[in-house]
């Protein structure tokens, strides 16, 4: 092996707590190397002190992009070069390690070029201004050469989640580093754009580029990685050869426990209507209608689940329903009440829980602990609030019981949100909604970022709560998560809702063609659960029981 990383007995502490325990990992030059553990396992703790953002506790870094040259026994060190300190990111990059965060850290108010480009744009005249022209040349070569769809003119705090993810990805590209760390790189992309990253891997590395990536997702793992490290509670557990490896093998070392990964769906009997949606059009923040004449019923003991490509009006329709967007027209009920135009808050009141799709802009106050953002949304009504005053004992003990539950990390409900990793602060927004003990809950990518004994537990509760008679709107772009949970799946596309089926009779690769906005082809044995009116033609709703025997195709079930 030829190492272009080698992080040697890295310790890394915080007050009460161990993030990394004598963490060793060896990562081969021109590999792809996954970093695979729970959320809190210490995994973007150890690539943080890797990249400059920490000085490590205990132990030693060795990085370089051209391989680590052995050195002989009598060395002081057992490379020729010295281990690394990088005192800040620059060092690292300048030591040709790059890093892409989870969470972005883009400028809203600048173009994608002007964001890829920041801090290395390319000068003229003597270097007196920068060379816009060039620079947005580069960064279209740069799309082009591997496969981004991205309007370099866009400003970033137009575009979706998903496009933001990819301008991330550009802005380490654009600075050519040697080694490349990942932090979660696909929570945000379909299907499609999750193997097109994987090309790009397979190209960097053709070149002599390494590549590490940190995921919980075992599937993305077992695909694209070389070999897997798994972190469990700040310490290796090993590190393995994917093909030498089963996934649940890998599960239980990440959890050290057997895992099912099977989604177990009991029979409930379909209730009362609790939500409806009736022919409602919505603008995003330019003008632009996002929404277009969608329809769809919620009822009593359904998951009903929306898939598409993010950016295809799912964020502007939740908006819409939860009270955080005016539809422009059509109309909102819930529990047979006319919402459209009540307030967030007392739609909260009344019962309806809210998972966000950002869960740094609409899920948490960043810099309040857990114990302030666990009132969020009940901070004016009992029991946390008497006569005007907010019960503080009665508010942390309900923080800690959603830590307990959840099992968020570390189990600290005095730290700010922002110290806690991304799927920790989840599943404390997940623990919170969940809690209130809603009719309603509209979960729009409830896993995002979570590691898999967390997922598993999450969708125990949303099918827990569909068992006890609650509806639940699931907005996912995990097409197993969406087509698992759902009793029945809207696709959308462009604003519109393609068509309404049967989860358990259409195929991942149909769902594919109507999120491309394709119909389903005419031998299709999925069945169409979109309404059929009396006039005869399929409107934009969900169909009645009676229904349910049309297929997608047209044809008698």
């Amino acid at each position: 092996m030829e190492p272009a990383v080698h992080l040697d007995g890295i310790t890394k502490r915080f007050p009460g707590v161990v993030a990394n325990d004598d963490v060793d990992l060896l990562v081969e030059r021109g590999s792809v190397h996954a970093l695979l553990g729970e959320n809190g396992a210490g995994k973007t703790t150890l690539m943080n002190v890797l990249y400059g953002l920490y000085d490590p506790t205990d132990g030693d870094v060795y990085v370089d992009g051209d391989g680590l040259e052995t050195a002989s026994d009598d060395a002081a060190h057992r490379y020729t070069q010295a281990p690394r300190r990088f005192d800040s990111p620059g060092d690292a990059i300048d030591a040709g390690v790059g890093m892409i965060h989870q969470h972005f850290m883009l400028v809203d108010p600048m173009t994608v070029t002007e964001n890829i480009t920041l801090g290395n744009e390319p000068r003229k005249w003597g270097g007196l201004a920068v060379d816009a022209d060039r620079a947005r040349r580069d960064v279209v070569d740069l799309c082009d050469r591997y496969g981004f769809d991205v309007d370099p003119d866009a400003t970033v705090a137009d575009v979706s989640v998903g496009v933001q993810q990819r301008v991330e990805i550009l802005k380490s590209l654009y600075r050519g580093a040697d080694v490349l760390i990942l932090d979660e790189p696909t929570a945000v992309l379909t299907p499609q754009e999750v193997e097109d990253l994987f090309s790009v891997f397979d190209e960097l590395t053709a070149q002599g580029k390494t590549i590490i990536f940190i995921t919980h997702k075992l599937g993305e793992a077992m695909h694209a990685a070389d070999d897997v490290t798994v972190l469990r509670d700040g310490k290796n557990v090993g590190t393995v050869d994917t093909g030498d490896v089963t996934r649940e093998q890998l599960a239980e070392m990440m959890v050290g426990r057997e895992v099912l990964e099977t989604v177990d769906k009991p029979h409930v009997e379909r209730g009362e209507s609790v939500l409806t949606v009736d022919r409602l059009s919505a603008e995003d923040e330019r003008g632009v209608e996002a929404v277009s004449d969608v329809s769809f019923t919620v009822h009593e003991g359904e998951v009903f689940g929306i898939a598409g490509v993010d950016g295809n009006g799912q964020s502007e329709l939740i908006e819409s329903i939860t009270g955080l967007r005016r539809p422009t027209t059509g109309s909102v009920a819930f529990d047979g009440d006319d919402i459209t135009s009540w307030p967030r808050q007392r739609r909260i009141d009344e019962g309806m829980a809210y998972i966000p799709e950002d869960r740094h802009e609409r899920g948490l106050v960043m810099e309040f602990d857990l114990t302030e953002n666990g009132l969020l949304g009940s901070q004016h009504r009992p029991p946390f609030a008497e006569h005007g005053r907010i019960e503080w004992n009665r508010a942390r003990s309900h923080a800690q019981d959603i830590i307990d539950e959840y099992d968020v990390r570390p189990p600290n409900r005095d730290a700010t949100a922002e110290s806690f990793s991304g799927g920790n602060q989840q599943k404390f927004i997940v623990g919170r909604e969940l809690e209130r003990d809603p009719s309603l809950v509209v979960a729009t990518h409830p896993t995002r970022g979570v590691d898999i004994g967390s997922t598993e537990f999450i969708h125990d509760r949303l099918l827990e709560l569909r068992s006890a008679g609650k509806a639940v709107l699931l907005v996912s772009s995990k097409l197993e998560e969406v087509q698992g949970l759902s009793d029945r799946l809207a696709v959308m596309h462009d604003g519109e809702i393609m068509d309404v089926v049967d989860p358990e009779t259409v195929t991942e690769e149909e769902i594919g063609l109507l999120m491309a906005g394709e119909p389903l082809p005419d031998e299709s044995t999925a069945v169409s659960l979109r309404e059929v009116p009396a006039g005869g033609h399929a409107s934009n709703e969900e169909t009645a029981s009676d229904d349910a025997g049309i297929t997608a195709g047209g044809g008698e079930r």
